[in-house]
């Protein structure tokens, strides 16, 4: 008997125009904003009906992410997200604290007030979608904060490392909701990164990402400790 196909709904049809790029950068953006979880299989036909396209670009996309370390190709042609060990997250994210940390200083330097706009439109996007509980919404409108953040800065190299980066950290924010909902002891981080974009002042800025890392990021930590104790 076939096996039967596999539902496909964290990517969308791409255009015909450099569809090797567009069926990457889909799966690259779905691996960002948390579409996909750690360990989830994945079938090169499922992926190629969803997008609409052959299944070459898709295959081509799923070798470039598994360089990348954000895909696992095991036996059998088995392909799977990877995931985080939770001492690889502790690791990443005392390498994000730095970098993304830099970017932000960077960002307080060169950001205009359209910048600081859409920011401002992504946190209120994440919030409502928060309390709505639309997990796949919340995760998007917090990728679109970071990253219009961090593009603020104007550093393309930095970028790309952050960018690396994410590729691999982007699965684990599928397990924020509702286990472990980011939660801080006074407001929301991100008002303090957008109130320190506000006033062009680097240190503050980059302190409160940093906070807005480990804070956010305590109740998934503390996740992953009774995951691996299990």
């Amino acid at each position: 008997m076939a096996e039967a196909a596999q539902v496909i709904d964290f990517v969308a049809p791409v255009g015909r125009e450099n569809l090797a790029g567009r069926v990457y950068e889909e799966l690259r953006t779905a691996l960002f904003e948390g579409r996909m979880r750690p360990g989830q299989r994945l079938k090169i036909r499922d992926l190629a009906a969803a997008m609409q396209v052959s299944e070459t670009p898709v295959r081509e996309a799923v070798v470039q992410l598994a360089r990348e370390r954000a895909l696992r190709l095991e036996a059998a042609r088995s392909i799977t997200v990877a995931g985080l060990t939770l001492d690889q997250y502790l690791e990443l994210r005392t390498i994000r604290l730095e970098l993304e940390g830099l970017a932000a200083e960077g960002a307080a330097l060169r950001i205009g007030e359209a910048g600081i706009a859409a920011l401002d439109a992504a946190h209120t996007a994440l919030t409502a979608a928060e309390e709505a509980g639309d997990a796949v919404a919340a995760n998007r409108a917090n990728w679109a904060f970071h990253h219009g953040l961090y593009r603020a800065a104007a550093m393309p190299e930095l970028l790309t490392i952050v960018e690396s980066i994410w590729l691999r950290n982007g699965p684990m924010h599928a397990f924020l909701y509702p286990d472990a909902r980011p939660s801080y002891p006074g407001r929301h981080r991100h008002l303090d990164i957008i109130e320190g974009l506000r006033a062009h002042d680097p240190l503050a800025t980059r302190a409160a990402l940093c906070a807005d890392l480990t804070e956010g990021g305590a109740n998934l930590v503390a996740l992953l400790g009774r995951m691996e104790g299990a």
